[in-house]
């Protein structure tokens, strides 16, 4: 919101520098042509680096230099900071680290956000290029991940990022109620309180450099270790707090964390990657808890789903005398979504070992004859078990479509996991003719194809629009929406169509290799006729995988909902 008439914004510049004497200089200049008033805390510094900036404070009209005794911490001075400069009558103050990595070019764009937006804390998102780390990057996603689960939001997108403006007055006020962290712990812990407090934080993607020479005080024991407790205490902090931050989700609505996951990118993945190549499959497991306990709790629209499905399933395997294989619940049914992705790291790694290909004999007949294959797949089970067929023979190309704006960073990444991976995902934003004359080319050369024949626009759905180009057919008893691309593209492609499940049962990852045609055909009198059996095929199969491992089905939205349902929700609406 912008301020209210009466209200005057007034910002500074604050830098915290402890023996940065050599960067100092330059920061300072780059600052200059921002006409900003600039409060320097040297914490404790040593002789050389306080000796710069007496030079500098005696040279620069606009910079005041305060010196602490003795060195507390990067926090410490960064509160020391914040309470000369309200003591001076700031109502903002732009927080720039001493050491030269920020893009000081972005300062107009957080003030400007800062006015515009004076209650929140305005942080930059960093943008890295090749010169970091890459522990701490990887280290960073654990921290992004914790604050998360911590304020049951996604809104704060980088809680470690000294590139900030604060606005004084809640943040002096939380700082006069709570003792806070003073060392490399205090910008994530302000952060997360601010949030608990009601300030909220709006972030400005900025460059971030580590210079080859750049000097870092974090301590990786010891601050680890005050992240790591500071964490515990964030936590528990949280859990008395869950019905008052649930509130604020409900005042400051976000898009659901599946649709974040798209839309932000592979941090995730290279996340758990991450904690599964360094820390083991123990630790993958324990880290799910937390992660998947907050998606569970935070996630109204797709518990609902998950019940709607297990409850419709229930019922569909009492009608059929069919004994489950286990009791259903939803968390049980989101931990198994979670716990598929180490199946698809191990797969990425080549390292798929607790997995069985039940049609070994005829995937391997299949190989051999050198045809162009198309697998039809479904949202059940691990997708990515197809790499279970380019393992057999690394000549065999797989290609994945998939309708993401991801797919070639996600390729990317497979290769920096197992440079060996023969898949391939393609991003397609509809099956068009362009589409289909690319397939043809790589069935052509014996390459293989996988689409999944489950999924419509969850746009669409979550628009509460009519599912377009779909055919209904029964499923667990009820009609539901089936896409017509998938078996249309089929038949236009006539080449071996086989259906393939990735399920977990028996303790095992199964992977069923099953054939469906050869060649689809929809003759031209019968089409429809045609093409609503394929359907009914294909959803007959998907009914009974499901019935053997009921967990594993991960549409997590109203799969059946019909074209009146959406005409009356948008009636409604």
């Amino acid at each position: 919101m912008p301020l209210n008439a009466g209200e005057i914004f007034s910002p500074c510049l604050i830098i915290p520098c402890y023996n940065h004497g050599a960067t100092m200089a330059d920061v300072v200049s780059r600052l200059q042509p921002f006409e900003l008033p600039c409060i320097v805390v040297d914490d404790g510094s040593e002789s050389a680096t306080a000796q710069e900036l007496e030079r500098l404070a005696a040279a620069t009209p606009w910079l005041t230099l305060h010196r602490l005794a003795r060195n507390q911490g990067k926090g410490a001075a960064v509160m020391a900071a914040l309470t000369l400069a309200s003591s001076q009558g700031f109502s903002h103050a732009l927080q720039v680290d001493a050491d030269g990595q920020h893009h000081l070019a972005d300062v107009p764009r957080l003030l400007a956000e800062a006015q515009q937006h004076p209650d929140c804390l305005i942080s930059g998102r960093p943008v890295y290029d090749d010169s970091v780390p890459k522990a701490r990057l990887y280290g960073r996603y654990i921290t992004h991940v914790w604050v998360w689960i911590e304020t049951l939001s996604l809104s704060l997108k980088d809680s470690m990022c000294g590139f900030r403006v604060y606005p004084l007055a809640p943040t002096l006020q939380l700082m006069s109620e709570r003792a806070l962290g003073e060392r490399m712990d205090f910008d994530i812990e302000i952060m997360v309180r601010l949030y608990w407090q009601g300030t909220h934080s709006r972030f400005i993607p900025t460059k971030v450099i580590y210079p080859p020479d750049g000097l870092s005080h974090f301590d990786t024991l010891k601050d680890n270790l005050r992240i790591s407790l500071m964490h515990s205490r964030l936590f528990f902090g949280m859990l008395p707090r869950i019905p008052q931050l649930l509130r604020q989700r409900s005042i400051s609505p976000e898009p659901h964390w599946s649709v974040t996951q798209e839309r932000k990118g592979l941090w995730g993945i290279r996340l758990m990657l991450w904690v599964y190549k360094l820390l083991g499959q123990r630790a993958f497991e324990l880290l799910l808890y937390p992660v998947i306990g907050y998606f569970w709790l935070t996630g109204n629209a797709q518990r609902r789903a998950s019940q709607h499905y297990l409850q419709r399933l229930e019922d569909f395997a009492r009608k059929q005398n069919v004994s489950l294989p286990y009791r259903l619940n939803t968390f049980r049914h989101f931990m198994r979504f979670g716990g598929a992705m180490l199946n698809k790291l191990a797969s990425w790694q080549g390292k798929l070992q607790n997995a069985t290909l039940v049609d070994e004999v005829l995937c391997e007949a299949q190989i051999a004859s050198g045809r162009g294959t198309l697998i039809l797949a479904s949202h059940l089970g691990d997708i990515e078990s197809c790499r279970a067929i380019a393992t057999l023979n690394q000549r065999v190309v797989v290609n994945a479509l998939v309708f993401t704006q991801h797919a070639e960073r996600f390729n990317q990444v497979m290769k920096e996991v197992n440079p060996q991976a023969n898949v391939n995902l393609i991003q397609v934003g509809n099956m068009g003719p362009e589409t289909a004359i690319m397939l043809k080319d790589k069935l052509d050369a014996g390459e293989w194809v996988a689409m999944v024949g489950d999924r419509t626009s969850a746009g669409q759905h979550q628009r509460g629009e009519p599912p377009a180009r779909v055919i209904y057919s029964a499923f667990l008893g009820h009609p539901a929406p089936f896409p017509q691309g998938p078996f249309i593209l089929a038949a236009a492609l006539g080449t071996p169509v086989f259906l393939m499940w990735g399920i977990e049962y028996a303790g095992r990852l199964n992977i069923h290799f099953e054939p469906f045609a050869d060649p689809l055909l929809l003759p031209r009198a019968t089409r429809h006729e045609a093409l609503q059996q394929a359907v009914d095929r294909y959803a007959g199969r998907l009914e009974y995988y499901c019935l053997r491992a009921p967990h594993d089905w991960f549409n997590f939205f109203d799969f059946w909902q019909s074209p009146s349902d959406a005409s009356n929700k948008r009636k409604t609406d």
